[in-house]
């Protein structure tokens, strides 16, 4: 679960968005306060060494079972490691596990661990620890809202999870180095689920020491944890004892709420910053000397708002209906984002398998709009019960988009809606409980597989369905796909899923989500990530 509010990469696109498409994470809000603080500014002097300076907001969490979201995972995806890894193709390959074997009837994987692997402590790792994280993740006491999501597929897990069991009968440590998994029925993509933070490996001592072990956390990584300045600074140093391809950086620097992010890469204090609306048109503008220095990339996210399908008026699909038709999300695209994200088609994210280009969800139509609200149980905006769409920020700040929507409801329908913040952390992590009739989120790929998001966010009883939504033909067909050896027709299974949860509109796809970043010359390997990570082990710097 990587919930987003904003785009991700586009922390501060509209005013301020990007926290879990509420819209504004604590990151852009942080940023918009420095506007006018004085002094907000910190000393900061890169050297000469092989070190990159970055701007960050912080974690939330540095507990791999607990974190979901793109703040924390900047950091888990650097401090641990799991059996296997997504490439830079975003192809699972090995990682911990050096192989891996899977039954004839796709039920049973065996993995054969490294065997020079060592955290950061310098403990050897085995197999047992792998079960242990595994287990722990899955105990209720260790209250993961990802558990479910990432390892639920394996026997016995969901007993643990339900408090009726303390092992998970289906795996099994076979010795040392060898691993054996059961899951529950064949899934195609049940080893790229392997490759989310959830099943990442920590050190059962490291886990003793007490609630707040993870502020010193024990991975596998390929950076291990420096100094933690709070508030202030976090380093992360390079993992002398990597088994694998050792990072080219000594040490990166993350340089919390330390001011203005654009501007402090101008003055040379950071090497990459993420580029917002507001700067869009300054740093593309040929005669910028920085214009040089821009990248982007698509990203494999969805920004969206959501409907809560058991609560009047949105148990109605002709309302949902009528609420999607209502809001021109060209106009969104192209005046407040300028254009520097796309129009969102569908649910797939384009440039993820089985993504339809044929699909055009909700186009833009008041007409049809009213139509529909009319056919709908309430027959007109006046019948309708109040409408409150719940976003994530602070201080009465949210981004542009959503005001956008807001208005485009009530000059489009006549339905006014009131929006009621919640704060980032709550909100990310406690939506299922606290939300109203409508929500704004955003979900980033986990894995490049239309399950992580037909499946996650639509699938019957799932963590991430927010909106309670339910469709036995559709869980039918995920089934069917999830079990299809056939690429071709395991996809079209999805795109035919896809068209159904539209017809039923479980919410209104907004935007795919885009990274715009500005990478300094000397900065080597930096890549803006499709799943919103860059791997900074392949990072280099020379300022020289």
């Amino acid at each position: 679960m990587r919930r987003l509010s904003l785009p991700c990469r586009m922390r501060g696109i509209v005013a301020a968005v990007r926290g879990r498409l509420p819209i504004m994470t604590a990151l852009v809000m942080c940023c918009v306060v420095c506007l006018s603080a004085v002094g907000c500014q910190p000393e900061v002097t890169p050297s000469i060494e092989s070190e990159l300076h970055l701007w960050d907001s912080g974690p939330i969490t540095l507990d791999p079972a607990i974190s979901g979201e793109m703040s924390s995972h900047s950091y888990v995806m650097n401090l641990y490691s799991g059996l296997v890894k997504l490439n830079a193709d975003l192809e699972t390959e090995p990682d911990i596990a050096v192989s891996w074997t899977v039954s004839d009837d796709g039920t049973r994987y065996t993995f054969i661990l490294r065997e020079d692997v060592r955290f950061h402590s310098g403990k050897a790792l085995t197999a047992d620890d792998v079960k242990f994280s595994w287990e722990r993740a899955c105990n209720p006491s260790t209250g993961s809202r990802t558990a479910a999501t990432y390892l639920g597929d394996i026997i016995g897990a969901r007993d643990v999870m339900e408090g009726r069991a303390a092992d998970i009968s289906g795996v099994e440590v076979i010795d040392d180095y060898t691993l054996q998994v059961d899951i529950d029925s064949p899934k195609a993509y049940f080893i790229d689920k392997l490759t989310y933070p959830t099943a990442f490996v920590v050190d059962a001592e490291a886990v003793s020491r007490g609630s707040n072990w993870w502020r010193e956390p024990d991975g596998t990584g390929p950076f291990e944890m420096g100094e933690w300045d709070e508030g202030s600074l976090i380093t992360l140093i390079r993992n002398a004892d990597y088994y694998g391809e050792p990072p080219e950086l000594d040490a990166v620097y993350f340089h919390l709420l330390s001011g203005i992010p654009i501007a402090l890469y101008e003055q040379g204090q950071i090497d990459v910053v993420s580029v917002s609306t507001a700067y869009m048109d300054q740093v593309t503008d040929p005669a910028n000397p920085v214009h040089t220095e821009l990248v982007s990339a698509p990203e494999l996210s969805l920004y969206y708002i959501g409907f809560d399908v058991t609560k009047p008026p949105f148990d109605d699909v002709y309302v949902r209906q009528a609420f999607c038709h209502a809001v021109d999300r060209e106009r969104i695209v192209r005046v407040l984002f300028k254009d520097s994200v796309q129009v969102a088609s569908g649910y797939l994210p384009a440039g993820l398998p089985g993504y339809d280009p044929a699909l055009q969800a909700f186009e833009f139509d008041p007409v049809l709009a009213r139509e529909l609200l009319g056919k709908s149980s309430y027959g007109s905006a006046d019948q309708l019960p109040p409408v409150t769409i719940t976003v994530s920020g602070y201080a009465n700040s949210f981004p542009e988009y959503i005001a956008a929507a807001v208005f485009d409801w009530r000059e489009n329908l006549g339905v006014e809606v009131s929006v009621r913040q919640l704060e980032s952390e709550v909100f990310l992590y406690n939506l299922g409980d606290e939300r109203d009739g409508l929500f704004s989120m955003g979900w980033i790929a986990d894995y490049p597989d239309p399950y992580n998001f037909l499946g996650t966010l639509f699938g019957t009883g799932e963590e991430n369905n927010v909106g309670d939504y339910s469709n036995p033909e559709v869980d039918e067909m995920l089934a069917r796909a999830a079990a299809e050896q056939d690429d071709a027709l395991r996809l079209e299974l999805y795109r035919q899923a896809e068209r159904i949860i539209v017809e039923d509109a479980p919410c209104l796809p907004l935007v795919y989500g885009a990274n715009h970043v500005l990478v300094k010359p000397y900065v080597s390997g930096y890549v803006p990530s499709p799943l919103g990570v860059p791997n900074l082990s392949v990072v280099g710097v020379d300022r020289q």
